[in-house]
């Protein structure tokens, strides 16, 4: 039977209390909708609550709902239960909620993505055994990273990572340390041929969107892709991160942030790339329609985002994914 998640905004006054209430009348209805709450989550502070729950099709994870207490979601996504454990831990209700009357489960489903870029500059093969052993060390220290700093790996690749934290103070120390050992590991000139690109961001795992996470792990991969061999993260995460630690501030020589205008360009930015690089007549005047920049205007915002000129970017776009397709070794050279 399908498995969704659902969203709810919860109005100012409810509580976790509220909210298990509500949970609870669910499973006393579902079973005339075919339907099995497996667990919730709830965050009082950001105002959401998030249900799992087993059904035949959204309709009748909507009619539960409504019979139950009438609060019906204002998002569903379809989710598989590996993914949604490995970002959220569990698909369950925790054990120390279980057996108990109301089962209030304050436990919010807010989490700090990471994403990971292994990335090869080269198709040389002289250096391709130095190179994968290289990868082969890096993914054994970056495993014990985020095992030391109660991550949890949702994917894994030779040359990428998708990692789920539930604190923010350990997704940039994670990182960092990370970071600093590849780094220390980068020998016989392999730093001119592998560069380690880090990006965090942070949300919930309903939104607008089709998948669980699908917005944050965007976000995380696009400040990867503008990553040089560094560390870049969202104002949100900076400031989290700030608020945990007695406002005190990251060390910018360490981890860049990105201003959450410049995020918003970003995003515009790469959704423009990701769908139009084919396109051989692709040039500047492009972009400037695209996002309504005159020439100097992009020039200026892109030198100061991505550190590219806008034709350096979109040939250097052009080039990673000519280098992704002959790395998969799949097709033909045209």
């Amino acid at each position: 039977m399908p498995l969704y998640m659902d969203r709810h905004e919860m109005p100012e006054g409810v509580t976790a209390g509220h909210v298990a209430e509500m949970h609870q009348a669910d499973l006393k209805v579902e079973h005339k909708y075919g339907c099995k709450g497996m667990t919730y989550w709830c965050d009082e502070n950001r105002r959401t609550a998030f249900c799992l729950i087993e059904a035949p099709n959204e309709r009748a994870l909507l009619d539960m709902h409504n019979e139950a207490h009438g609060d019906v979601p204002h998002s569903i996504i379809e989710v598989n239960a590996n993914i949604v454990e490995s970002f959220l831990g569990r698909i369950e209700d925790p054990e120390r909620s279980q057996n108990t009357g109301l089962n209030i489960i304050n436990d919010p489903a807010f989490r700090i993505v990471m994403v990971i870029e292994i990335k090869r500059l080269s198709l040389k093969q002289t250096s391709s055994r130095n190179l994968n052993l290289a990868l082969h060390d890096n993914n054994l220290f970056i495993v014990d990273a985020i095992d030391k700093f109660k991550g949890s790996i949702v994917d894994q690749k030779l040359d990428n990572f998708l990692v789920s934290f539930d604190s923010v103070t350990n997704a940039v120390l994670c990182s960092i340390e990370i970071q600093s050992n590849f780094k220390l590991t980068i020998l016989n000139n392999l730093d001119s041929v592998i560069k380690l690109n880090i990006g965090l961001s942070a949300g919930v795992p309903v939104t607008k969107k089709e998948n669980i996470f699908e917005d944050t792990i965007k976000i995380a991969e696009r400040l990867c892709h503008i990553a040089e061999g560094e560390i870049v993260i969202t104002t949100d995460v900076k400031d989290l991160y700030e608020s945990e630690n007695l406002n005190f501030s990251i060390d910018n020589k360490l981890v860049k942030s990105i201003h959450s205008n410049d995020e918003m360009f970003l995003h515009i930015l790469m959704e423009y790339t990701e769908r139009e690089w084919i396109n051989t007549s692709l040039n500047v005047d492009d972009f400037c329609r695209e996002l309504g920049y005159s020439k100097s205007q992009l020039y200026r915002k892109m030198i100061s985002i991505t550190g590219k000129s806008p034709n350096a970017f979109i040939k250097e776009y052009r080039l990673n994914m000519a280098l992704k397709l002959l790395n998969k070794q799949m097709d033909n050279i045209s």
